[in-house]
């Protein structure tokens, strides 16, 4: 496939690029410098010009607090950009595959968010995603909107990498535990994604474009995935942490609310296409084992 990536230097289209072209993909890999999603006329330019069998739009503003004081750029990159690249994939005819988000949700149903439960976002951030997917669903038929959550992977930064850092520096971490979601490895979404774009004749013919949750098993708190992570890299190096203390979401104040739920139903994408999410201990392995 000839493959367009944006947002090429983020942790998921890092992987994207990567994987992609170990298969043998032609990827036209694209971060900032090389294509500007918010400028429209830019997007449109390049599009024409690619020839490309799919696009892939990895690019995201995916500060989360600091969106909270720079909404009219979040909303450029996570509204206006998405608009922008299905309309000019709709005038070439070129299948999108967007990335989404646990943040379209306000956290506050009881259970695993399916495909259709209604979003709410809590701040910027959720808000810019959802009205980016909004604008692509409008925009553009054939496109695939993958949500994913709590995202981790060898590139970029992270909240595994931030725990590495403190628990070689501290005695102590002290981690929120009435949050739950499921971490994701920047990896697998690749995997995943990549499989979907060489399937897009079976989607057109089977008319199953839309939105599909994709996340790591099973769910835990953001206190357990720090335990977790202590835990297997301590089998590869000293690390001076000797207790993750659970607190609550009230003693870690942040600029922006997160939902307390950012768990997500992967089952529609398992029954459409027999993708099962990976359990996300061995992604964690997976990029442990790549010596950060």
């Amino acid at each position: 496939m000839r493959i367009i990536v944006t947002g090429a230097r983020g942790q998921v289209g890092w992987e994207l690029t990567r994987r992609a072209t170990l298969l043998g993909h032609d990827v036209l890999a694209w971060d900032v410098a090389e294509l500007d999603i918010t400028d429209a006329a830019a997007v449109d330019r390049e599009l024409a010009a690619s020839d490309a069998d799919v696009a892939i739009n990895a690019a995201a503003y995916t500060a989360v607090d600091k969106a909270e004081q720079e909404p009219e750029l979040a909303f450029a990159v996570n509204r206006d950009g998405p608009a922008h690249l299905a309309a000019a994939c709709a005038r070439s005819n070129i299948p999108l595959l967007h990335i989404s988000t646990d943040y379209v949700f306000d956290g506050r149903k009881t259970g695993p968010y399916t495909e259709d439960d209604p979003v709410a976002p809590l701040g910027v951030y959720g808000q810019s995603k959802h009205e980016g997917d909004e604008a692509v669903r409008r925009l553009w038929s054939r496109h695939l909107i993958l949500r994913v959550s709590w995202v981790f992977g060898a590139h970029g930064h992270n909240f595994v990498k931030t725990m590495l850092r403190l628990a070689r520096e501290r005695e102590e971490l002290r981690v929120v535990a009435d949050q739950h979601g499921c971490p994701t490895y920047a990896g697998d979404i690749a995997d995943v994604l990549l499989e979907l774009a060489g399937r897009r004749a079976e989607i057109d013919a089977r008319d199953t474009w839309g939105t599909y949750h994709y996340c790591g098993a099973p769910a835990t708190t953001w206190n357990g995935f720090a335990s977790a992570i202590v835990e297997q890299a301590r089998i590869r190096e000293p690390l001076k942490v000797r207790a993750i203390t659970a607190i609550a979401t009230a003693d870690y104040p942040t600029p922006a609310a997160r939902p307390v739920n950012s768990v997500l139903d992967s089952t529609r994408l398992t029954e459409r296409f027999g993708i099962q999410p990976r359990p996300w201990r061995e992604g964690l392995a997976a990029m442990l084992a790549s010596n950060l």
